[in-house]
């Protein structure tokens, strides 16, 4: 075989691989700007979650589909906005015995202002408000609004991303008569990158109401892949979620969680 011969060959399959080579880094990297919860990255995420236990008999079950947009803003050359919007979907059913509910919960909408660049130190941080607006059907509202203050912490060193995410909202405004809101939200989290756009989530989703004195706290494994859909990435991932904690009556046990995140690359 001649030498020209030979250098074409190896052309031709450095023109098929590099493309392939090229999609996998570029997923790679957008795996690892969605676990930064603070990315400069417009995403569309779509959580749904199923939990059972619910009830005094402990037979009922629930659905959550929780949407959840992320938009960041350039507000000047070395600060970012980030507005982050929970809009919960909410279906159940044997919460009550023998009755089913469907409607949504409320919104929860943080803003964090965040430097465009992590410290010198590698660490990535954002603060701001946080808002619960009573929208939410009248089965799943608090019926009060409510505002506090949120942060987020984290760094990424090689395959690793871990940080956490807390917030504080109290009540404000309304009478005697209207809900008392006083909860703290904790969310620890560790992803590992692997290689071709697959990653590995553990946290844990901690609410504490400080009014009935109440845990929450949910630990949810999830194995997401970054992929494309009509030539758009898109992150598909599915896993499992364990209660550890809850209210009296609130969740048991195992449950389930699927994701779906549109992205939206600068």
């Amino acid at each position: 075989m001649s030498k020209s011969s030979t250098l074409l060959k190896a052309a031709g399959a450095a023109a098929t691989l590099l493309p392939a080579m090229a999609a996998a880094q570029d997923a790679d990297e957008l795996a690892r700007q969605l676990a930064n919860p603070i990315a400069n990255l417009y995403s569309l995420p779509f959580q749904l979650n199923y939990d059972e236990g619910y009830g005094a008999d402990g037979e009922g079950h629930r659905y959550t589909l929780n949407i959840q947009p992320v938009i960041p803003i350039s507000l000047t050359e070395d600060w970012n906005l980030v507005s982050r919007t929970i809009i919960p979907a909410i279906s159940q059913t044997d919460v009550m015995p023998g009755t089913t509910q469907k409607g949504y919960g409320d919104i929860v909408q943080s803003f964090f202002f965040s430097p465009k660049a992590p410290t010198s130190g590698g660490l990535i941080w954002g603060v701001g408000p946080v808002f619960l607006l009573p929208t939410g059907s009248e089965e799943f509202s608090a019926d009060q609004f409510g505002a506090g203050l949120t942060a987020v912490g984290l760094k990424q060193a090689g395959p690793w991303t871990f940080g956490t995410l807390i917030n504080h909202i109290w009540d404000v405004g309304g009478g005697e008569d209207a809900t008392e809101i006083d909860a703290t939200f904790f969310q620890p989290f560790a992803t590992y990158g692997f290689d071709g756009g697959w990653s590995a989530t553990l946290n844990s989703e901690l609410t504490y109401d400080w009014v009935s004195e109440e845990t929450s706290l949910p630990i949810n494994f999830n194995v997401s892949k970054v992929t494309t859909i009509g030539g758009a990435p898109v992150s598909i991932g599915a896993g499992v979620r364990y209660w550890a904690d809850a209210p009296d009556n609130g969740p048991d046990g195992w449950g389930a969680r699927v994701t779906m995140t549109f992205m939206y690359p600068k």
